[in-house]
């Protein structure tokens, strides 16, 4: 088994691909598409083969997905780029590597995606047979072309697609954590954020990929335990606005997702069930 994985550069990827690595069985085989030779080094060292190309070359593409039995496209765009980049990366470019993928006889495709897609809350966990409904403070280019993106794959009737709907992942260094105040700062106090730990992350996806028969499923991958405004501040070590108890949560259910779909059919149990618990381990 050949695998192919994008984004390897990336937040996700940089730690999702040595453990995809570390369990691989004799035989199987992991592929990096990336644009840097440089940056292609570690993963080379590790024992995959790398390929060089950007993600928006259908060239890149084909040549990346030849010979491949499985994708994991993690690459995406998301802060800070304009619209246009977003869409070309986030739903063209995916959308072009599953066509690419489908041609080349790739059988088994794992979008990764974000809870973002679900856009205003329920009242309630959100769960994977929620439609999108746009809006909310996260909401914009980035979830619009993940949403598309998602549809346009799991649309693909020759290939075997799964979608994984990641939350606000942090860990093992990522400065996720330490950015997340940018938007609690303007947050109630009780405003809650839904996490997964990196390792929970790479546990999530390499069952989404692996697992047999799901074929055309959606599963959302975080931790137990969301944690409020009031607790970022405590895990940054910033003091806490003094206002902030004054303000309040427009939309108490934004982003907190179920994930009763993936522990009953996948067996996902996540390593750290709160950030707290990564912080106690030491693997903030």
């Amino acid at each position: 088994m050949l695998t192919l994985v994008t984004g390897a550069t990336g937040q996700v990827g940089r730690r999702f691909v040595p453990r995809l690595l570390a369990q691989a069985r004799p035989g199987e085989r992991v592929r990096v598409l990336v644009r840097d030779e440089a940056r292609g080094a570690p993963f080379a060292e590790l024992g995959a083969e790398v390929v060089l190309g950007d993600l928006r070359d259908e060239t890149a593409l084909g040549k990346a997905a030849s010979g491949a039995d499985a994708v994991v496209n993690v690459a995406a765009s998301f802060r800070g780029v304009p619209d246009e980049e977003a869409w070309a990366v986030n739903r063209d470019a995916a959308v072009a590597l599953g066509r690419a993928a489908a041609a080349s006889g790739v059988r088994r495709f794992v979008q990764v995606s974000t809870g973002i897609v679900y856009g205003v809350g329920r009242g309630r966990p959100l769960t994977e047979e929620d439609e999108s409904r746009p809006g909310g403070e996260m909401w914009g280019a980035y979830g619009e072309s993940k949403v598309a993106a998602e549809r346009e794959l799991l649309a693909l009737d020759t290939m075997d697609v799964r979608v994984a709907r990641l939350p606000f992942v942090y860990g093992e260094g990522d400065p996720h954590l330490a950015n997340s105040l940018r938007w609690a700062t303007s947050w109630a106090s009780n405003q809650r954020l839904h996490m997964g730990h990196h390792a929970d992350v790479a546990q999530g996806l390499l069952r989404v990929l692996h697992t047999p028969g799901v074929a055309g499923r959606i599963y959302n991958i975080a931790d137990d335990a969301p944690v409020t405004a009031v607790e970022l501040y405590q895990l940054n070590g910033v003091e806490i606005p003094t206002d902030m108890h004054t303000r309040t949560d427009p939309d108490p259910w934004f982003g907190v997702m179920s994930t009763e779909r993936i522990r009953r059919e996948l067996g996902y149990r996540p390593l750290y069930p709160t950030v707290w618990s990564a912080r106690d381990a030491g693997a903030l």
